[in-house]
This record gives structure tokens, C-alpha cells and sequence, in this order.
């Protein structure tokens, strides 16, 4: 869910799933032809910093907090955790894993 500059947010969005770099630019260009590029795919691209300010929850509407140990988006207050592939957040309710810490109990 985006909130705010959707704009901005969706060209961010659309620079991360081409592989582009924040510049508009390839994240493979300059290195040699061949070299490393079986590594890149192994390894996991983090999410976008910028993305933060726009994305939210698509269950509560609250905005997320990144864990770079896991590469997960965290919601706290539900306790579950979006994952991010290959620096796209997956949002749908169904991806997200319990953290194991309890959402606080309705009254």
C-alpha cells in the first residue's frame, strides 16, 4: 500500500524491479562482462530506504519498520513480517510470517 507521493514511490518501485540502481542506472554496469554474476542473484538486494516513507501495512494501514538482519518489513503491531525479494517488498497478507511476539490482545 502506498501513501502520500504514490508517484514517486511507484517509479522508485519500478527502478528496483529493472535492476536499476537509485540513479537510473543497471546495478551490473561497469563490472566486467561474466564476472560475479551468478554472486548478485545469491545474494539479497535490501529494500530502497526511500520506500519506507510510503509503504504501509495492507492490514492496518501503519507504516512498517525494515530489519536488514532478516530483509523483512515489520509490523509490530500485528506481529508479522513482509518479506523482501530481491528488493521488492511481497505484500500480500498470505507472504507474511508471525514473528512470534503476540499482537496486543482487543478489549
Amino acid at each position: 500500500m502506498l501513501r502520500g507521493g504514490g508517484r514517486r514511490a511507484a517509479v522508485v518501485l519500478r527502478r528496483a524491479a529493472s535492476g536499476a540502481g537509485p540513479h537510473g542506472q543497471g546495478q551490473g554496469q561497469g563490472q566486467g562482462q561474466g564476472q560475479g554474476h551468478g554472486q548478485d542473484r545469491d545474494r539479497a538486494q535490501p529494500l530502497e530506504p526511500v520506500l519506507l516513507r510510503f509503504l504501509v501495512c495492507p492490514l492496518s494501514k501503519r507504516p512498517l519498520r525494515y530489519e536488514e538482519a532478516t530483509n523483512e518489513l515489520i509490523n509490530e503491531e500485528l506481529g508479522i513480517a513482509y518479506p523482501v525479494i530481491d528488493g521488492i517488498p511481497n505484500m500480500v497478507p498470505e507472504a507474511a510470517r508471525k514473528t512470534g511476539k503476540k499482537p496486543p490482545a482487543e478489549n
